[in-house]
């Protein structure tokens, strides 16, 4: 399984980004889907995850900026970005709890990418 994530830039604060990651491979379910990030000197945090039944949970740091969705049949989960401030300057990964066609269910991670807030 690969997760191949994309969307990540620079932007002001106040500014919008979204991300995107795409989960392939030999996959015949997905349950949850979120997005981490990890902050120079921090160490990784949750930021918004999505269940099966588009449940999601949310940082508190995120709550009303951040809006988490999902794909199911193009296993894709997407973050949009409002209100973006300095502190949401990290690398952010995705991750994906996914059962593979042989293996059974395993936790999968993308490969990062990097969101900077920055005027």
């Amino acid at each position: 399984v690969q997760l191949q994530a994309s969307g990540g830039g620079s932007v002001q604060p106040g500014g919008s980004l979204s991300l995107s990651c795409a989960a392939s491979g030999r996959i015949l379910n997905v349950n949850h889907m979120g997005w981490y990030r990890q902050a120079p000197g921090k160490q990784r945090e949750l930021v918004a995850t999505v269940r099966s039944d588009e449940g999601t949970n949310y940082a508190d740091s995120v709550k009303g900026r951040f809006t988490i969705s999902r794909d199911n049949a193009k296993n894709t989960v997407f973050l949009q970005m409002t209100g973006l401030k300095s502190e949401d300057t990290a690398v952010y990964y995705c991750k994906v709890d996914a059962y593979v066609i042989g293996a059974g269910w395993s936790t999968f991670w993308g490969q990062g990418t990097l969101v900077t807030v920055s005027s």
